[in-house]
């Protein structure tokens, strides 16, 4: 029972049905996949799990216990999130951006902004972030500002930044939005990666399905707010359910 859990999870924004008794498992060491038709609500089902949008009925469960995400918390949790868009901060430098993803210490503000505090505190702060960079093969643009980067490298600084904090857990959202086919591979790399490099699981929300067939486990569709099929990624392309929700048809 370890690992995320998401149980008949339902949120109604008044007369709006945006999620109908979802049900998502996520194993340790797994990777997820959520897709669906545009309005499906995945991104709603993203935001359950990180505490922006309380679920109308249903529960969640983490590490086997109940869970109330916050988050302000989900750090802490070991849980961590990239967003659709990059969501980095233009006046910081690359390496600045991944520390503000690095666990709270007493470092984090004096390495941003020159208050006082240990040496000891900045160096690991610093060494942990160089080394997020380091993994996924940008170190060199430690120095950089985001801005002066292509958007394919932008994208690894954002990732670099989840996982500075060394999640169990990984929320990938739309994390193939604006790349090219190489660039794809080389994400598809990485993702498959990270369990059997640290053990982190993964769930993402992607429209690009030849890299969710490519990574993923296993695969949750949603419809209209509803589970309408899950399974393996053969069993979900073969899944006439599946076909009618993209293409309005039935095969």
């Amino acid at each position: 029972m370890s690992g995320l859990h998401v149980t008949e999870v339902g949120v109604r924004f008044g007369g709006l049905v945006a999620l109908d008794d979802v049900s998502v498992d996520v194993p340790p060491g797994s990777v997820v996949g959520v897709i669906g038709p545009n309005g499906a609500g995945k991104t709603t089902l993203f935001n359950v799990v990180c505490g922006f949008v309380r679920p109308t009925t249903g529960t969640l469960r983490w590490d086997d216990r109940p869970f109330r995400p916050r988050p302000d918390r989900l750090a802490a949790a070991g849980i961590a999130r990239t967003l659709q868009g990059l969501g980095l901060f233009a006046g910081l430098t690359v390496l600045e951006n991944v520390m503000v993803g690095a666990p709270a210490r007493a470092g984090f503000a004096s390495a941003l902004f020159g208050l006082p505090a240990s040496d000891r505190d900045e160096r690991e702060l610093r060494a942990a972030a160089r080394a997020a960079l380091d993994d996924l093969g940008i170190g060199p643009e430690a120095a950089e500002l985001p801005g002066a980067l292509p958007y394919a490298v932008q994208k690894k600084v954002a990732l670099a930044r989840a996982l500075v904090s060394r999640p169990r857990l990984l929320l990938l959202d739309e994390p193939a939005g604006g790349l090219g086919a190489d660039e794809v591979d080389e994400l598809a790399a990485l993702i498959r990666g990270l369990p059997e490099r640290s053990g982190c699981a993964v769930m993402l929300v992607e429209h690009h399905m030849d890299l969710v067939m490519a990574v993923c486990d296993s695969i949750v569709v949603l419809d209209f707010g509803k589970r309408i099929a899950a399974g393996t990624p053969a069993e979900v392309r073969d899944d006439p359910a599946v076909t009618e929700a993209y293409l309005g048809v039935a095969s």
